[in-house]
């Protein structure tokens, strides 16, 4: 293993760790031209930043002989922006100066501060924390920064949109003028720039991620799925791979309830992760992934930060990410420091688009399938039976006499039979999925020979309902209790439509938007899973349900009955012209009724000025 400069007890907790070669990050840091200079570096995730920037402060806190001095105040500080980040650098920093003799301690949100504060002043080299309890300590004077030599901010572009800029800023004006400064970042913002040129001096500058950001370490898979099928494609995904541990993102705190409740129902070992766990919890969950009790980590973006097993080697995005920065991050919890591994993205037909577009923005080009079949499935399990280490391992003496035991008493097909049902009991059994299929032209685009759209949504006969043919053929016909009066538009009715129905765009034909509902086309083929899936109604969503195909057709709103003529001389348009006196009322002529009229009866008549009715503008009232 080549490592230039690198202090020998460091190299040897390498070799002890299994380092055969250094990534191209710690490559960088170690060259004699950065060699106890401030620095930033952009990295990629899962590039070994860590061990990186370890490395880099050997030259400043080791001497000659690779030994530190005795604990006192720190001479190292390490600011992470999680807890589970901060706690995944105290143990990677305390492996790698094990034989130095330095002492790393972590201070972090949700842990006793008092416990903490105790272990500060038993003294040590390395503090490892998140911006606020540092800063904490730091005012309280539990934390003394007077003996700093090196600051470390670890994904300090992580730190910034988390809102720590003050935490950051208070951090480093409490240290010395005269230490180290070490960015770590996977990308440099502008706001990056500015905290270096404010709080470095004479930086280098380190850049080992390359133009397109794609991990080369990391597989990229895209996975056709309807939505309310997701949870089954989860299963069946973690069937295939059987990797050792893998971690399942979800959006919000409830996703990750509800898929932890069902990957812990169908039979596997999984735990959670997520903001509303105490660090306790959260410690509790990655120990179990450590130790093989858990094989399944179900976890929100920010929960999952600082996660860093060698065993994980499958990711699966339950949910689109937000953007392509969250997709780099949350991919590269596997792949990491030169291990394979592989990122599997589950796209709906509803944001096949914007998967598209991340996935461009993120310089990653997948390959794209289905989710696998139960059928495949269960054609791995009978591969992987014949590959178990029970069938290849060497029998012990007792193993040998409990067959010969079997064999005396059971046949070999009994044997057999028995061990295949042994091994298929203890795998949870795989779900069955559909294909959306591969996306198609939508229907504005096909026309007929003479120019004119193949299918024109306002037709012009009366074709009844049931015979109605869309672009895709025959269609069936669904009411959704919604119209004009609730603000109905296509706009947001056609992705509820899809979410709801579990179909896609070329599924749907025709949308028919009355004053109190909504009738929409789906397609012959599509129909019956949709009802499965649409029919009723969730709390707070739209009621969806069969539409009646007697009667008029479902793009034809019954006629309203004819209004009754307006009374008093509003004849309609066209009509004869009427006789001068003449009335519609029951009683007879205006003037007649007027005339009957006793003097004095009923309020006075108020005449006003055209222009100048009593309370306009400008008006002067009754005349």
């Amino acid at each position: 293993m080549t490592m230039p400069f690198a202090a020998s007890p460091l190299a040897q907790a390498l070799a002890e760790r299994g380092y055969v070669d250094l990534t191209p990050v710690q490559h960088a840091v170690l060259a004699d031209a950065v060699r106890g200079r401030d620095l930033l570096v952009s990295a990629q995730t899962g590039s070994g930043k860590t061990v990186a920037y370890g490395l880099a402060l050997g030259d400043t806190l080791l001497d000659d002989a690779g030994a530190i001095n005795a604990a006192g105040a720190p001479v190292a500080l390490v600011v992470a922006p999680t807890r589970e980040l901060a706690m995944q650098v105290e143990r990677e920093l305390r492996w790698l100066y094990a034989k130095t003799g330095a002492r790393v301690v972590a201070c972090v949100g949700g842990m006793d501060p008092r416990a903490e504060r105790k272990r500060l002043e038993m003294g040590c080299h390395i503090v490892v924390g998140t911006p606020g309890r540092l800063l904490d300590h730091i005012q309280r004077r539990a934390l003394v920064l007077d003996g700093l030599k090196a600051v470390v901010l670890d994904e300090a572009d992580e730190m910034l949109d988390l809102g720590f800029r003050e935490d950051l800023e208070a951090i480093l004006e409490s240290a010395p003028a005269e230490r180290r400064t070490l960015l770590f970042s996977a990308t440099i913002p502008s706001d990056i720039v500015a905290i270096a040129r404010r709080f470095q001096r004479d930086a280098a500058r380190v850049e080992t991620a390359g133009p397109e950001r794609g991990h080369a370490d990391i597989e990229h898979r895209a996975v056709r799925v309807l939505p309310r099928e997701i949870g089954a494609a989860v299963v069946n995904l973690l069937r295939q791979a059987d990797a050792p541990a893998a971690i399942v993102f979800c959006a919000t705190r409830e996703a990750v309830r509800r898929l932890h409740a069902t990957l812990s129902e169908r039979g596997f070992p999984a735990v959670l992760m997520s903001g509303e766990l105490s660090q306790n919890e959260r410690n509790r969950a990655l120990q179990e992934l450590r130790d093989g009790r858990a094989r399944v980590c179900v976890a929100t973006d920010v929960a999952a930060r600082g996660i860093d097993l060698p065993s994980i080697t499958l990711v699966i995005h339950a949910d689109l990410p937000h953007d392509a920065e969250v997709f780099q991050h949350r991919s590269g919890r596997t792949g990491r420091a030169g291990r394979k591994g592989v990122s599997v993205l589950l796209v709906p037909p509803s944001r096949r688009r914007k998967a598209e577009t991340m996935m461009v923005d993120a310089g990653v080009v997948p390959t794209w399938s289905a989710a696998p079949t139960a059928e495949e499935i269960h054609a791995l399990d009978q591969k992987r039976l014949l590959a178990d280490p029970a069938l290849t391992e060497q029998p012990t003496p007792e193993d040998i006499a409990l067959a010969h035991m079997l064999m005396a008493h059971k046949s070999q097909e009994e044997i057999a039979v028995a061990l295949a049902r042994l091994h298929r009991a203890r795998l949870p059994a795989p779900e069955d999925v559909t294909d959306p299929g591969e996306r198609q032209a939508p229907p504005r685009e096909r026309v007929r020979d003479n120019g004119r759209p193949a299918y024109d949504p306002v037709r012009s006969d009366r074709e009844p309902a049931s015979e109605r043919r869309g672009p895709f053929g025959e269609g069936v016909w669904f009411r959704l209790a919604v119209g004009r009066r609730q603000n109905a538009d296509p706009k947001w009715l056609l992705p509820l439509i899809c979410r709801r129905g579990g179909v896609t765009r070329d599924d749907i034909g025709a949308i028919r938007i009355f004053d109190a509902e909504t009738k929409v086309e789906i397609a012959v083929g599509a129909a019956e899973s949709f009802a499965a899936s649409a029919l009723g109604a969730e709390k707070n969503d739209v009621a969806i349900t069969r539409a009646q195909l007697s009667g008029p057709r479902p793009d034809v709103e019954t006629p309203r009955e004819p209004r009754p003529a307006k009374p008093y001389g509003h004849a309609p348009k066209h009509a004869a012209p009427r006789p001068r006196g003449a009335s519609d009322h029951p009683r007879g002529p205006s003037d007649h009724r007027r005339a009957e009229a006793p003097a004095g009866a009923g309020k006075p008549q108020k005449r006003f000025a055209k222009g100048n009715r009593a309370g306009a503008p400008g008006g002067h009232g009754p005349r």
